[in-house]
């Protein structure tokens, strides 16, 4: 098949499944390539996958899956290819923008305006939402929190529910390494996650307001107070020297598994580490879900931001032009509620279905969920946000942040030369 073909040559280090049932010679085939590692949610889309095609004789499903990092690098190649996937998962924000720009998505209005986006909760459809044309169907709901070993907590006598503020974090820093536990452990070689705090703490300094500002290209831009004052805020936290031995060489997925072996007592990252933990872990298991924690960001002293504002991700599904009408089919069944619930009830994910969402059970993905029903402001990644040549800037210099290598007022005056170089105000 011409797609593995593809990907043989191309992703060396993919992870592949393949969701083959079905007859061996397939009139249509819907080619779907997607992050995810986790066994289970793999699992779950292939079962999805065999149903559909048991419903629709004729028509095959071919599922794979690609590293996070690798899929980034690999995406723009993937979608100029004549043998591009026909379905790819997506963070929306400015890198979506650019594959409409570049003319290489599939305009979804028609099909989602025929009521199927009335399933989803509106600001997930509004992600995708490029000019008033929708190019994308939700998949997932993502939110940033500190997760925490409640034993090394204790270990510590630190107490996660007294964390309200920034200098409350900082303090209970202190207190962990006091006591020999490694306070944080991150995936810093990936360097989006280093970007979280950065990114999470401009949100606190200066809101969405300030955000949306220098994205206009008003006054100093990305170089204006917020951002430099969020900038000075991560140093103090890096200057505790707070991670893990050989932060800036981890993946994300390193981390995650240090920290489900009980590594360090915190990592702050998305609800989806709960599935990367589990599979990174030495054991496979990881942290049981009654010895985690879960705190949102910290608020900052005389922050502008609205301290219920979250950061996070509405991930969805994007359909490349001219892939065959089953394509459509099949997310419009991928995204019915009786599917999506068994998302919830599994503790797969958060679907933003309205009706599946009522079936998260998982303590830990509730608190997660009620923490996006009280925002007014879920706010995706800067690095997705800023768009593809903005966001790797922005990755840049928060990992150089946290290395020590450039100074506060210097990175955010980088950011904002490589928006201007974007040509994006």
């Amino acid at each position: 098949m011409r797609f593995a073909r593809l990907f043989s040559g191309l992703l060396v280090s993919a992870v592949t499944t393949l969701a083959t049932t079905g007859a061996c010679a397939a009139d249509v085939t819907v080619r779907l390539l997607h992050i995810d590692q986790s066994p289970a949610v793999n699992a779950f889309y292939n079962d999805i996958a065999r149903r559909f095609e048991s419903s629709r004789p004729g028509v095959k499903v071919e599922i794979q899956s690609l590293e996070n990092e690798s899929f980034k690098k690999k995406v723009t190649t993937l979608l100029q290819s004549p043998e591009k996937p026909n379905i790819l998962y997506s963070w929306g924000g400015g890198v979506l923008r650019e594959q409409v720009k570049a003319g290489v998505l599939q305009d979804l209005s028609g099909p989602m305006n025929a009521q199927w986006k009335d399933r989803f909760l509106p600001a997930a459809v509004q992600a995708y939402d490029v000019d008033g044309k929708l190019y994308g169907v939700p998949l997932r709901m993502s939110v940033v929190g500190f997760f925490y070993n409640k034993d090394l907590f204790a270990k510590a006598g630190v107490d996660g529910n007294t964390i309200k503020t920034w200098d409350d974090l900082l303090a209970g820093v202190k207190k962990l390494q006091a006591a020999g536990i490694t306070p944080l452990v991150v995936g810093g070689g990936d360097k989006w996650p280093l970007s979280l705090y950065w990114s999470h703490l401009t949100m606190r300094t200066g809101g969405k307001p300030a955000l949306d500002s220098a994205m206009r290209g008003e006054g100093k831009g990305f170089a204006s107070d917020p951002f430099v004052r969020s900038g000075e805020l991560f140093k103090q936290l890096v200057d505790l020297k707070p991670f893990q031995a050989g932060f800036l060489a981890a993946n994300n997925s390193q981390a995650s598994g240090q920290f489900g072996d009980g590594k360090a007592a915190m990592i702050l990252t998305l609800n989806v580490v709960l599935n990367i933990m589990k599979d990174n872990a030495a054991d496979k298991q990881g942290l049981p879900d009654d010895k985690i924690g879960w705190l949102p960001f910290p608020t900052v002293a005389g922050g502008k931001g609205n301290p219920g504002d979250v950061m996070g991700n509405l991930n969805g599904w994007i359909v490349t032009k001219d892939s065959p009408k089953e394509t459509v089919d099949f997310l419009r069944f991928f995204s019915e509620a009786d599917n999506q619930r068994l998302a919830a009830e599994r503790g797969l994910y958060i679907p933003p279905v309205t009706e599946s969402m009522k079936a998260v059970s998982r303590p830990l993905l509730q608190q997660t969920l009620q923490s996006v029903k009280h925002a007014q402001v879920v706010q995706v990644g800067f690095d997705q946000a800023l768009g593809p040549l903005a966001g790797a800037v922005f990755n840049d210099m928060a990992s150089n942040l946290a290395a020590g290598r450039t100074s506060p007022a210097d990175a955010a005056n980088a950011i904002q030369q490589a928006w201007r170089r974007a040509g994006l105000n």
